[in-house]
């Protein structure tokens, strides 16, 4: 695979920094009138909530075209040459907010590694947006994305970040800002998750209202395009993409989720028939992954049944739990942040408990599926007899079938299962 091409951009003074908000700050956004539209990624206003993340504010970062606020997230056991994930927020909401809810922060202390949350404000969007639909904020080297970019660069100057592990995950405006980061700099982010976002550079030809719902349907070849444009002396390797989109999204259709899977199987050569499917989670999120040559998951589509426009999470002290809701979008369901995770290669082959599955070049690899009896039984790895649950296979006995018994199954081989509880594989 061809090294990654790196472009590193120079630091900024901070008066030229400072001139840059005062100038923004005094005409306003041209884009600020879409901003309602578009601050029509439109959360409605997120209620205070108290700080359980303790983010440190970088002041001077370096070039800071878009205006933006950096904040990073350190946990107390920081690994050595550490990966970094760049979280983008939802509109209405801030950096703080997405830190005290999101889950990504546990998993930062569990396996050491480093957090920037971007964050910007009513100055540059009237809801609090990222910018994702302009023009002059979603292309390289320019706007809010250049200023994305410089996060990255001073988080490996400041905290030894590895150039190598560098990821992006977003929510609404910050997910379809994640769409803008991976296009935009491939060179930069080795994967990234959108999560209730978009695909890249939908507005080109079509209003952002249109784009969030409806949404827009193009052949994957056309999206595909559109981040080939986005940088187009780049050659590759192209980042990897997870989805995760709920089901019952009435503010970014859930149709958008499957136009991301058209765009990013597209640009990696692959087709948009899933090579492996399963059910995830408490709540039997569906997963479909398409796989490239080497067996790695290149793409990866989560899609959360029941649940509306937000983040995912499953608040509890349990090693798959994480998040917290009571503030807008945050959505008890499956805790999203531990299978983004392990989709970034951050928590080990499997993650936290049974994890995100094995390597997909061992097919003899056993399998690891964790949720309540009632769930084992809808997804075929259990059948139910008398009220009763018994595992597929072996026949072991898992208790009663409802949604309140649990039990982590180890499935080696294929379609035989046995009870895991005590640890997978």
């Amino acid at each position: 695979m061809p090294p990654r091409q790196r472009r590193e951009r120079p630091y900024e003074p901070a008066r030229a920094r400072a001139a840059v908000r005062r100038l923004r700050r005094s005409v306003g956004r041209l884009g600020a009138a879409l901003a309602v539209a578009a601050g029509g990624l439109f959360l409605s206003p997120a209620p205070a909530a108290q700080a359980a993340a303790g983010l440190e504010r970088v002041a001077d970062f370096g070039a800071d075209p878009g205006n933006l606020d950096m904040y990073v997230y350190r946990p107390a056991s920081l690994a050595p040459d550490p990966a970094v994930v760049v979280a983008l927020h939802g509109c209405t909401q801030s950096a703080q907010v997405y830190a005290d809810n999101a889950g990504l922060a546990a998993f930062a202390d569990r396996h050491g590694f480093l957090l920037v949350f971007a964050g910007t404000t009513s100055a540059n969007n009237v809801s609090s947006c990222f910018n994702w639909f302009q023009a002059t904020d979603n292309r390289r080297g320019q706007g809010e994305a250049a200023s994305i970019r410089q996060m990255v660069a001073y988080a490996e100057t400041a905290y030894g970040a590895d150039p190598a592990r560098t990821f992006v995950a977003g929510l609404s405006a910050g997910g379809a800002m994640t769409s803008v980061m991976l296009a935009a700099y491939p060179d930069v982010f080795e994967a990234g998750t959108v999560i209730a976002g978009l695909p890249y550079d939908c507005t080109r030809d079509t209003g952002p209202f249109v784009c969030m719902n409806p949404g827009t349907d193009r052949t994957p070849e056309v999206w595909a395009q559109r981040v080939r444009d986005a940088y187009p002396s780049y050659t590759g390797p192209w980042p990897r993409v997870a989805v995760w989109h709920g089901d019952a999204d009435s503010t970014v259709a859930p149709v958008n989720a499957r136009e991301l899977r058209d765009q990013w199987t597209a640009v990696h050569g692959l087709g948009q028939t899933p090579d492996r499917t399963s059910v995830i989670g408490p709540n039997d999120t569906r997963r479909e992954q398409y796989l490239d040559r080497s067996g790695r998951v290149a793409v990866e589509v989560d899609r959360v049944p029941s649940i509306g426009h937000g983040t995912p999470v499953d608040p509890g002290s349990g090693p798959q739990q994480c998040g917290r809701t009571g503030t807008a979008h945050f959505i008890d369901s499956i805790c999203s942040s531990l299978w983004i995770s392990g989709f970034f290669g951050l928590t080990g082959d499997v993650g936290p408990g049974p994890g995100p599955g094995p390597d997909p070049g061992d097919p003899e690899a056993p399998v690891c599926w964790s949720g309540s009896n009632y769930a084992h039984v809808r997804a075929g790895r259990a059948t139910t007899t008398g009220g009763y649950t018994y595992a597929k296979g072996s026949g072991q006995s898992m208790g009663l079938c409802n949604t309140f018994v649990t039990h982590t199954l180890k499935e080696s081989p294929a379609g035989h299962y046995v009870v895991a509880d005590g640890g997978c594989p």
